[in-house]
């Protein structure tokens, strides 16, 4: 079972790099400096931002289905257009985390979840895949909770 992994598409947060951190602020979002290694894990290029690198910290609907289940939060954008898409690899973010993985039917209702190391999470993906009625998976950071990717069959 083969699977895709993309980062968030960036044209719809390019613009938000050049407002002023009044403007952010007045959105709901903040600037945030990034102090310590592997601290922001961007959702485009599902790599974590560099120390010194500055990142957009905003509130991300990523289930948007009307479920009990349609849930945002928070997520960290770079200035950057490196869109990660890979078919069969786990992104750098994602390897170096502990995840929530949640198996999703076409109805956006969560039948499937489990956690899993990174470098664990094919197979889980794979198993969660073999059955026919998970249409595709969410990845959240296992310790904070926070929306990691979509995961999709290829």
């Amino acid at each position: 079972m083969t699977f895709q992994i993309t980062g968030l598409d960036p044209a719809p947060f390019a613009h938000l790099h050049a407002l002023s951190d009044e403007q952010l602020t007045l959105g709901g979002m903040q600037r945030v400096r990034v102090t310590q290694k592997h601290a922001a894990p961007c959702r485009i290029s599902l790599d974590d931002a560099e120390v010194g690198e500055a990142v957009i910290l905003l509130n991300y609907t990523h289930q948007g289905g009307d479920t009990p289940y349609h849930q945002q939060g928070p997520i960290f954008i770079r200035d950057a257009n490196d869109r990660f898409a890979a078919r069969d690899a786990i992104p750098p973010a994602l390897t170096r985390r502990t995840l929530s993985l949640r198996g999703f039917d076409a109805n956006h209702m969560m039948i499937e979840a489990e956690l899993s190391e990174g470098t664990e999470a094919p197979a889980l993906i794979e198993r969660f895949f073999q059955n026919e009625r998970v249409a595709y998976i969410h990845a959240h950071y296992a310790r904070r909770g926070c929306f990691a990717a979509l995961i999709e069959r290829a």
